[in-house]
């Protein structure tokens, strides 16, 4: 079986989407999939517990190279998530794939060709496009 691609999935999505072509639909269900995807990694520090935040102020100085920032700036979490929420994550975030397909459609955006400008934007800008 071939890889497959983002215009693929989106080709796909363009023919399953038959309930909520409305743009207005589709903005919700974006926006309420994303919101799914917080909660799911919301629960899983709060309630499953197999990833933690431990957040505090990031000490950064403009003066730091890339290597020194990657070794001081940290993710502020500590854990791997376990097989019932990376399955769940990853359930929320391709829901999330679904409707941003969906909303490139209707607007007759070409995800593979916003994936390669930003690509090319970040291997420009490198490091300052990180602001």
């Amino acid at each position: 079986m071939s890889a497959l691609s983002l215009k693929d999935f989106q080709e796909q999505v363009g023919e399953l989407l038959l309930r909520h072509r409305s743009l207005l639909d589709v903005l919700s269900k974006f926006q309420q999939s994303n919101a799914g995807v917080n909660r799911s990694v919301i629960k899983s520090i709060t309630e499953c517990g197999c990833v933690e935040v431990n957040a505090k102020k990031q000490e950064y100085s403009p003066e730091m190279t890339l290597d020194q920032a990657k070794i001081e700036l940290q993710t502020h979490l500590e854990g791997q998530l376990c097989e019932h929420c990376m399955e769940a994550i990853s359930t929320e975030i391709g829901k999330h794939l679904f409707y941003l397909s969906a909303l490139s459609n209707l607007l007759d955006v070409n995800l593979e060709k916003v994936l390669e400008d930003e690509s090319k934007k970040c291997s420009t800008l490198g490091f300052f496009n990180m602001s």
